[in-house]
């Protein structure tokens, strides 16, 4: 490879680990805040919230990598285009080839790493996840429990507590029980906190009494106890499930999948779409790619030009994922649009050949640039005028103070 290309490889990789660290980084933050109220409530370890939060990293990965690959082409091409780099190389005789190819051959390197990760690092983080999801889920009480509000665990059942304690344990407990309809209990409590017995999940409660009521008669009677054990057992059960969904599973189970899992079949065509989202995804780094290439892979000047190369290219790489995310969610009720998955990203990058090739360049129509501009320039306006009338009711309110 030639100085010159490794100069222009050097700049597009260094670009794009900076964008992609920052919208990985931002990515997982929401993730984990989205989730740190199951995380803290269920009692885990601070690893252990660490290790559930490392799992979210390989689904967001692919995602994000075609979006960052092509903000760093762009905004790498544009400055260089603005400093006269690219004019210079034109000048010295190489071909296009030179600004072409480190930019083709890091995108295919992109691609390749998008794909072992979608279709075998995320699923094994997915299962593992899952696993982790399930285990922390048998315990109800800390994770469906929130302080001061009634929850219902099952028909006719309902459980409030009114604090947690920093030792795990559980103060100011509820329990309306009618699934008797004969019968209707409510359980009072100071404290309490769950226990395991054996194999099953109790609610240890103390300090506190049992109303019970005979539905047919009025009747209420009162007992109170010291302690009291509640079986959580019956409720636990259905959360110690792990259910297995067509995008938790690794390339091979999808190619030949158990005809005896339950979830294939209930919907085996969501297994089939997946399988086909995984031949597609992969491929939109080279995309989005070919599509910074003919947006800014020249030496034209943009000065003349209203909407700049990188919103073009990012708009027209969101129009392309976003018709490819369509046709993928739509895949797994109809079989004609697992065609269009493929037919997106294969007749997008063939157009951008083409558009490449014949020295042409990629862009929003004109009317669209100018609208967009337009629309733009009066937004500002009209925070200028905004932010003006604001210092002026702040100014004729303090009489002119500063």
């Amino acid at each position: 490879m030639k100085l010159i290309e490794l100069y222009i490889l050097r700049r597009v990789a260094l670009m794009f680990f900076a964008v992609l660290s920052a919208a990985v980084g931002i990515t997982w933050t929401v993730q984990v805040l989205q989730r740190i109220n199951f995380l803290t409530t269920s009692g885990q370890t601070f690893q252990t919230i660490l290790q559930f939060s490392s799992l979210l990293l390989p689904s967001v990965i692919p995602l994000v990598m075609p979006f960052a690959l092509v903000i760093a082409i762009t905004q790498t091409l544009s400055t260089m285009n603005q400093d006269s780099e690219l004019v210079v190389i034109n000048a010295a005789g190489s071909p296009r080839s030179a600004v072409l190819r480190p930019i083709l051959l890091l995108a295919a390197a992109i691609s390749i790493v998008s794909f072992l990760v979608a279709n075998f690092v995320d699923p094994y983080a997915r299962l593992n996840m899952r696993e982790m999801i399930a285990d922390a889920s048998a315990d109800l009480i800390n994770v469906v429990i929130q302080e001061g509000t009634f929850r219902q665990f099952g028909d006719n059942l309902y459980v409030q507590i009114a604090e947690r304690k920093e030792n795990g344990e559980i103060g100011g407990l509820f329990i309306a029980d009618s699934r008797d309809p004969n019968i209707d209990l409510i359980y009072y409590a100071v404290d309490g906190y769950v226990a395991r017995a054996g194999n099953t999940d109790v609610l240890l409660m103390q300090n506190g009494e049992v109303q019970r009521r005979d539905v047919k008669t009025g009747n209420v009677s009162i007992i109170k106890f010291n302690t009291y054990a509640f079986d959580l057992s019956e409720f636990a059960a259905a959360a110690d499930e792990t259910v297995i969904y067509a995008k938790d599973r690794p390339l091979d189970y999808l190619l030949n999948p158990d005809p005896n899992d339950p979830q294939y079949q209930r919907k085996p065509m969501r297994f089939t779409a997946e399988l086909h989202k995984r031949f597609t995804e992969w491929l939109y780094p080279l995309v989005f790619a070919l599509i910074a290439l003919a947006v800014a892979g020249d030496s034209r000047s943009y000065r003349e030009a209203r909407i700049s190369a990188s919103f073009t290219a990012i708009t027209l790489s969101l129009a392309v994922y976003w018709a490819g995310y369509f046709a993928g969610e739509r895949a797994d009720k109809s079989s004609d649009y697992i065609y269009l998955m493929y037919a997106i990203p294969l007749g997008v990058s063939l157009l951008a050949i083409y558009m490449l090739a014949t020295g042409r360049r990629m862009s929003m129509p004109a009317k669209w640039s100018d609208m967009l501009q337009d629309r733009f320039e009066a937004l500002q306006r009209f925070a200028a005028d905004l932010s003006a009338r604001l210092w002026g009711l702040r100014h004729n309110r303090t009489g002119g103070r500063s």
